[in-house]
């Protein structure tokens, strides 16, 4: 028998028949409130576009899942299971100025050097904007746009998915998530780096002494001599920018999703400039494709596959981030994975020992 530990609010409660009325109600009153929940969100997605609002998808899936749980799971739980994601954002969103409190000085110009170096004098964010940057935004860009923004709804409709299916995947999941978030927040306290856009906005000396929000990182690219520290374009497409620009949310232009750019563009403004190192959109991407990889039919894998590799070109293209970032993301997703598996698999061994033991015939000794 294996030791498996049982959730008791996954445990389905055997009802007598006279119950059957009353369990009758509770799924017609579940379905109405996922009916109302599905007007709700379909209403709101109509009227001021979708959730990339990060705090507000999470809202969303917790009032989703609430609506389904109405007569089968307790209420508190989805509350109590959902804080710490809730939490997670809290911290991200409070992070911006820990470096500066901290003192650690930001790092602008070790991350494009070492990717110069991994390219042989290359610098890669510069090499794919010169060759496929256009004046106007092409199609390709409608999919760098939507890959880059997965990353604040992805993780969460995965967590959703596994909770209402599996809890035990469900808590594996979450265990990986949070340490994998919480790692990487230290990460962006203790060492700061500035993403490629910001290093195409500042030269050396605007930035020596490793500032974590200088006055140049503000700026236009435009006028930046010689390209800022991330180097200049040495050629460009007709009509193009000849800079490095942050361009992750061009693509929504090309779909006239206007109001869906801006929202983003503000949230960029407003959370932590200088997490850079390691790359969560690269980490989480990883992780996800790395736990789903085992828990899916294997022609889904390719796709998990080209996920993360699309995720990686796309965060390099945009100028959002250093491939050194992605490689020190992926790294981090991947001990996060394996240590959480080792330790999974030994707290499994304790249980079945312990069960072994509880399970062995008692002998009597004679009277």
């Amino acid at each position: 028998m294996a030791g498996r530990r049982v959730d008791l609010d996954d445990v389905p409660t055997l009802t007598p028949a006279a119950d059957a009325p009353r369990e009758r109600r509770l799924s017609n009153v579940r379905r109405a409130a996922i009916a109302v929940w599905a007007v709700v969100i379909v209403f709101r997605t109509w009227t001021t576009g979708f959730a990339f609002d990060r705090e507000l998808l999470l809202v969303y899936i917790c009032t989703g899942l609430i609506a389904a749980s109405i007569g089968r799971r307790r209420i508190l739980q989805v509350l109590r299971d959902w804080l710490p994601f809730a939490l997670i954002l809290v911290v991200y969103d409070l992070s911006r100025g820990a470096a500066t409190l901290i003192g650690t000085p930001t790092l602008w110009q070790v991350q494009p050097e070492i990717d110069r170096r991994l390219f042989f004098g290359t610098e890669p964010t510069v090499w794919l904007q010169e060759h496929f940057k256009l004046a106007d935004p092409p199609w390709w860009e409608v999919v760098i746009s939507t890959i880059y923004m997965s990353f604040f709804v992805l993780p969460y409709v995965v967590a959703g998915v596994l909770w209402l299916r599996n809890r035990d995947d469900w808590k594996a999941y979450a265990r990986r998530f949070l340490a994998l978030s919480f790692i990487a927040l230290v990460c962006y306290a203790i060492v700061p780096a500035a993403p490629p856009w910001a290093a195409a906005r500042c030269t050396p000396a605007e930035v020596a002494g490793g500032p974590s929000e200088p006055a140049c990182m503000f700026r236009s690219p435009a006028a930046v001599p010689d390209g800022g520290l991330i180097g200049r374009m040495h050629t460009s497409q007709p009509g193009a920018n000849s800079f490095v620009e942050r361009i992750s949310t061009r693509g929504w232009g090309k779909l006239h999703f206007e109001a869906a750019r801006a929202l983003v563009d503000e949230g960029q403004a407003s959370v932590n400039l200088v997490a850079a190192i390691p790359s969560l959109h690269a980490a989480l991407t990883a992780m996800i494709a790395a736990f789903l990889w085992r828990r899916v039919q294997s022609r889904w894998r390719p796709l998990l596959a080209t996920y993360v590799v699309v995720m990686a070109v796309t965060l390099v293209y945009s100028a959002e981030h250093y491939l050194f970032d992605i490689l020190l993301g992926w790294a981090l997703a991947l001990v996060v994975h394996a240590g959480m598996g080792r330790l999974e698999t030994r707290r499994s061994r304790a249980v079945d020992e312990r069960v072994g033991e509880d399970s062995r015939p008692v002998e009597l000794e004679p009277l």
